[in-house]
């Protein structure tokens, strides 16, 4: 009785009527591409929501490698930059990036996500919102390079315009064929998988434009050349978000296959042992110049490899992977330690992780490339990494010098000594603490806790810095 319920019920159904029909080689064929489809979309929105985690691991690093007045600050300007980035990528962004173009420069077509009919192929929906999460980390660098200091709301428009006009046009260059555009760059054969120098340099040299703009947080450098460290007020906290971000990058690197297919698994291997290798190296580096092995170093010696390896983690062996990743390494700690010398305050050091390791990535996916390399492979690299800097850092520099002309780009004195989070949004991240001085010294993205301890710095602000 059971067994003629449900014959009837597969023949009410017509269920039946597609069981009794035999298979052929083109009904197995088309069967087999849904599946591919199907895994295909699957596969791409997992590794949208890893890299939209990294949201919070940029938040954790950058709070935990800045005072804790400042806290509430930061969190909103993460916040902010996947909101108002999601917006603007959705309006101008996706279409300036992978609109259909003519001349290899930018987009025409798709804004507004224009590009979508509810009865037209969905893939423009999967494709948006893995993309979209890659605008809004490159936007997200800056945050880290300009913390302590920035007015929020000239925060909110250089998101909005690193999201909407920055990034993609560059993008386009790279990687405007993904969709239906054209890239000059691409078209010359330029390497960069999932992003060293089209996500990470783009927010590495703005966030530079944007410290130098900016200037330094007072009581950073003394008026006697010296430099003084201020340091972080959570690092278990940034070592969480590093954390966050390396288990975000199995997402970024391997998801920019938008494929779920076997050849993910060289891609997470290698983005994992650039990593590893980065955090090593660095950690010896630090060892060597400052003494001790310093922690916030080698937190940004893991960032240092990921993002290295981002440009060629699917043209390089295993092997490469820890060797670029090891070059990235000690690259932060020479980059980091540089840029304090010429007086570029960066208190994650973002511009070092990102932008000159993204270059140096970039770089290496030619000379490491699996499938040979050559003179014209490594010039175009070459090419792209110089095409990156002087269209970002040029249009950041005259967006920065613009906000800073009308809204105002930075604080009062009063205010920064304060904190941005009472100042900027009436609030404290820590209520039940009392601040008792406000200008606490210390890290600034890694010069070093044992470095700092060793020189006896005071923990206030010299009166000449605020005046």
């Amino acid at each position: 009785m059971r067994w003629i319920f449900w014959t009837a019920i597969l023949m009410m159904t017509g269920v039946a009527d597609v069981l009794a029909e035999p298979p052929t080689a083109e009904s197995n064929l088309t069967a087999i591409e849904l599946v591919q489809t199907h895994a295909n979309f699957l596969w791409t929105l997992i590794a949208a929501a890893l890299v939209f985690f990294m949201q919070a691991g940029f938040s954790m690093v950058e709070a935990g490698f800045t005072r804790s007045k400042n806290a509430i600050n930061i969190m909103m300007k993460n916040l902010m930059d996947f909101s108002m980035g999601s917006i603007a990528f959705w309006a101008i962004g996706f279409g300036l990036m992978f609109g259909a173009s003519g001349t290899g420069w930018f987009g025409t077509s798709g804004f507004f996500l224009s590009d979508f009919s509810p009865d037209g192929d969905p893939w423009v929906l999967a494709f948006w919102m893995f993309q979209v999460v890659f605008a809004a980390t490159a936007a997200t660098i800056v945050s880290g390079a300009m913390a302590e200091r920035t007015k929020f709301v000239g925060y909110l428009l250089y998101s909005a315009v690193v999201s909407g006009l920055i990034y993609p046009i560059f993008g386009s260059w790279a990687w405007g064929g993904l969709f239906k555009g054209s890239g000059w760059l691409e078209g010359l054969g330029f390497i960069d998988f999932a992003g060293s120098t089209v996500v990470h340099s783009v927010g590495g040299w703005a966030a530079l434009a944007g410290a130098i703009v900016l200037g330094p947080r007072l009581g950073k450098y003394g008026r006697d050349g010296a430099i003084r460290p201020i340091l972080g007020h959570n690092m278990p906290l940034a070592a969480l978000g590093v954390f966050i971000l390396w288990l975000g990058w199995f997402g970024f690197n391997p998801g920019s296959t938008t494929t779920a297919d076997k050849s993910i698994a060289m891609i997470f291997v290698n983005t994992n042992l650039a990593a590893a290798a980065g955090a090593i190296l660095a950690m010896a580096t630090s060892w060597i110049k400052f003494g001790k092995p310093e922690v916030g170093m080698s937190l940004n010696g893991a960032l240092a490899g990921l993002v290295a390896i981002t440009a060629g983690c699917a043209n390089v062996s295993p092997n490469s992977a820890i060797i670029i990743g090891a070059f990235a390494g000690v690259i932060v700690v020479m980059a980091v330690l540089f840029f304090d010398r010429i007086k570029i305050d960066d208190p994650v050091g973002a511009i070092s992780v990102h932008g000159v390791c993204g270059a140096w990535g970039t770089l290496a996916a030619g000379i490491f490339n699996m499938g040979g390399t050559s003179l014209e492979i490594i010039g175009v690299q070459a090419l792209g990494i110089a095409a990156c800097f002087v269209w970002t850092f040029t249009t950041a520099f005259i967006m920065f010098k613009g906000i800073a002309a009308t809204v105002g780009l930075r604080v009062s004195p009063e205010e920064e000594l304060e904190g941005l989070d009472f100042s900027e949004h009436g609030g404290k991240a820590y209520p039940d603490f009392e601040i008792l001085s406000h200008g606490g010294i210390g890290f600034s993205g890694g010069t070093g806790s044992s470095a700092t301890e060793k020189s006896g710095v005071s923990s206030l602000v010299p009166s000449e810095e605020i005046s």
